[in-house]
């Protein structure tokens, strides 16, 4: 069974502010009933108290409301809540009338004029603010809180109130109202730039490997384009010659089976040279990425001295494993360790940021699934052509370890060969 500590850990870092964000303004809905609705209940009694109890209720239930279709649609996954919006602004001044009516009509006492004057208050106040997440422009969100204000001012002096004391009731809720409203501006601007940044990390992650791509493609490029032309060109004049039934045809053809034979070899030394990759490049560069990211990363141990397919294989598993650190899970730290122990070269890879779902798929999880077909089967097959293995797996509840191991007798044997 998956716990809440599991489901929580689970999730991306934007959706864990989204969550915090969500819950957050969720719970002024508790603030509100508890802060206003229960004094009322017992000042005005079960009969009238219970009634301005269900109101204040029903308006915390269409904040909350509220505050998930907000949120949902400055996330676009709806349209703006125009209707419930208005639906908000209704039931606040609903409720607000009835505490004032309450305040100057109702039973005496210092009591009753003090909690029925916080519920007429305080749902203007979280009336204004809850608005403010469905609005996006900041000239809008000025005029929600000052028309909430001017109509405390307005309400409060037909009703009975005295001028200084509605005065006070509209300057408390301009307050209070604009206090929570610059919450929510700055929630939703957070939690939006929250997500850019993740987004930012993936298109980074995927810019480097197209990068990558246009550097093999201009490389090949390079090779094929001119030895094709004049394949092309021998082969046009073969062609001719042997139309005429001259016999340098057979020397031109000899050329184009030369040219072409050299391009297969150039093209070998292309791709031998793409799937290459230099250790100490590699650590310094994920060194480099991940502190960039936000990560904290500690590399020991040197590359220097290792053969060359041994520092290829590895610093492909490096290369790989830093991708994945950015693009899955939330990891903080990162420690990369390369050691030379009974002849064989162990590379450590531990992130402490392996999130549930990933890990229990087995190839996405923390800082080792490609996504585009790489992941752990790709690394094995690296490292099994220089007798190599590579072990992946959780430790603990946050930690994920990736250890990968390549025999420096193997790597010598087969440069020997070479």
């Amino acid at each position: 069974m998956r716990g809440p500590g599991t489901w929580w850990r689970g999730k991306s870092t934007p959706e864990k502010v989204e969550t915090y964000t969500r819950w957050s303004f969720h719970f002024f809905a508790v603030i509100e009933i508890m802060a206003v609705g229960l004094p009322v209940t017992g000042e005005l009694g079960l009969a009238l108290g219970a009634w301005l109890m269900l109101l204040v209720c029903a308006h915390a239930a269409v904040c909350a409301l509220t505050v998930s279709r907000a949120l949902d649609w400055v996330r676009g996954r709806r349209e703006q809540p125009v209707r419930l919006l208005w639906a908000l602004g209704a039931v606040t001044l609903a409720v607000a009338v009835t505490a004032l009516v309450v305040a100057e009509h109702g039973p005496d006492g210092d009591g009753v004029d003090s909690a029925a004057g916080g519920v007429f208050g305080v749902v203007l106040i979280f009336g204004a603010g809850i608005i403010a997440l469905g609005v996006r422009n900041r000239r809008r969100v000025y005029a929600v809180v000052a028309g909430f204000a001017a109509g405390a001012g307005v309400v409060a002096f037909p009703l009975g109130q005295p001028a200084p004391a509605a005065l006070v009731s509209a300057l408390a809720v301009l307050l209070g109202g604009g206090f929570l409203a610059f919450s929510a501006i700055f929630s939703v601007w957070l939690l939006n730039a929250v997500y850019e940044l993740d987004e930012a990390r993936e298109t980074r992650a995927r810019l480097a490997v197209a990068e990558e791509r246009l550097r093999f493609g201009r490389d090949l490029h390079d090779v094929m384009g001119r030895n094709l032309a004049v394949i092309a060109l021998k082969s046009e004049l073969a062609v001719q010659l042997a139309r005429r039934e001259r016999p340098e045809a057979v020397e031109q053809m000899i050329e184009v089976q030369r040219i072409a034979q050299e391009s297969q070899r150039e093209v070998r030394d292309v791709v031998r040279g793409y799937r290459e990759a230099d250790l100490g490049v590699e650590l310094a560069g994920a060194q480099g990425v991940l502190t960039a990211a936000g990560i904290e990363c500690e590399v020991t141990g040197e590359a220097a001295g290792l053969p060359a397919e041994v520092q290829s294989a590895l610093a492909w598993v490096v290369r790989e494993a830093t991708t994945n650190v950015l693009r899955h899970g939330d990891a903080g730290r990162c420690v990369v360790g390369v050691r030379v122990t009974e002849g064989r070269v162990v590379l450590t890879v531990e992130n402490d940021g392996a999130a549930a779902e990933t890990v229990e798929n087995d190839g996405a999880a923390g800082a080792c699934d490609g996504g585009g077909g790489s992941g752990l089967a790709g690394l094995r097959e690296r490292l099994a052509a220089v007798d190599g293995t590579l072990e992946a797996g959780r430790i603990g509840e946050r930690m994920f370890r990736l250890v990968a191991e390549v025999p420096l007798a193997g790597a010598g044997v087969r440069e020997a060969a070479v």
